[in-house]
């Protein structure tokens, strides 16, 4: 028999009128310099949190409803994945955990929000790597998570990580997995601002009209450099997931795969070309790369990006690494 804790990521403020540091509330923005996400108010729905419980419970397992307001709030659900106390005084997770934890998600920003603090509260110091940590990540196997969408019929046509993983949305079939379902790796994209990424990210922006602005950015891809800062770029997506970004109906990555350990990167530049008449033309040059790391420089003053649907400015370098099958779903 199996605990089971449903979590869900709810909407408190603090006195300031803004969300906890842990990206708690649904949406939400972050700060290049903090890393947690601030987000807006939403209402947590209900129903199919009440269903998948009630599947969970008829199956025999014993169900907490736990709703987060808080990174502490988060940390205490966590807590419960841990293993025994290790020699070297580390936490680390519990492979043989008969505890299983299910998030239900308005958004991939809260799934985001949820493994942020698994990597946090797992992630050993350099200072301090053990031997049994995997050769090339920073991270242990973090404990596999079930995912119940709080939209199951994918009403709102948005396209999210659940959908491009293939995962049930069915609170019912959501459970069932839980228990009898096998964990399915994936890749982790950590960043040097302190937060994850499950998806993927877009840098650039655009004018009141829709069309994309002009930037200027070092994109490096392990050796292989994208732009070398001097390029006019319309947009830079880094995608770790099932796909991210199209500009102009143009595809810019092509499908990366969560599970070979790379990350998918694509910059957009236009260039103009001249017919046989003389007549100026721009075309949309697209240049793609994989490795296991990404760092862009921006050349701007700030660059406006998305990171799985957080909003946020860069303005001094980032770097994001692949941490390969660092994190687990629940998959049927």
């Amino acid at each position: 028999m199996y605990d089971v804790v449903l979590l869900t990521l709810g909407s408190e403020r603090d006195a300031s009128g803004s969300c906890g540091s842990g990206g708690a509330c649904c949406g939400g923005t972050e700060n290049e310099q903090d890393g947690p996400e601030q987000a807006e108010r939403c209402e947590t729905p209900r129903v199919p949190v009440l269903a998948c419980a009630d599947a969970l419970t008829a199956r025999g397992a014993r169900v907490e409803t736990v709703t987060a307001r808080s990174d502490a709030e988060i940390d205490e659900v966590l807590a419960r994945l841990d293993g025994p106390p290790r020699a070297d005084g580390l936490t680390w997770p519990d492979a043989d955990s008969k505890t299983r934890l299910v998030v239900a998600i308005a958004s991939d920003a809260q799934l985001r929000a949820v493994l942020r603090r698994l990597v946090r509260r797992y992630a050993p110091p350099p200072s301090r790597r053990p031997e049994d940590l995997p050769a090339g990540r920073t991270v242990p196997d973090l404990p596999p998570v079930g995912v119940l969408p709080l939209d199951p019929a994918g009403s709102t046509g948005h396209r999210d990580l659940a959908a491009q993983l293939r995962l049930p949305r069915d609170p019912a079939a959501v459970a069932a997995a839980v228990l009898d379902g096998a964990p399915r790796r994936l890749d982790l994209l950590r960043n040097d601002g302190g937060s994850v990424t499950l998806d993927g990210a877009l840098l650039g922006a655009a004018d009141d009209a829709g069309r994309p602005l002009h930037w200027r950015g070092r994109v490096e891809v392990d050796d292989t450099v994208l732009s070398d800062g001097d390029d006019p770029l319309l947009a830079c997506a880094i995608g770790n997931a099932g796909g991210y970004a199209t500009l102009d109906d143009v595809s810019l990555l092509s499908p990366p795969d969560p599970t070979d350990g790379l990350v998918e990167v694509a910059v957009a530049v236009p260039v103009v070309a001249r017919s046989r008449f003389g007549r100026k033309r721009v075309r949309l040059e697209v240049r793609r790369a994989r490795g296991r790391a990404v760092a862009v420089l921006p050349r701007d003053e700030k660059v406006p990006f998305l990171d799985d649907g957080i909003e946020g400015q860069l303005s001094r370098k980032r770097s994001w690494w692949t941490e390969p099958a660092a994190w687990a779903v629940w998959a049927g």
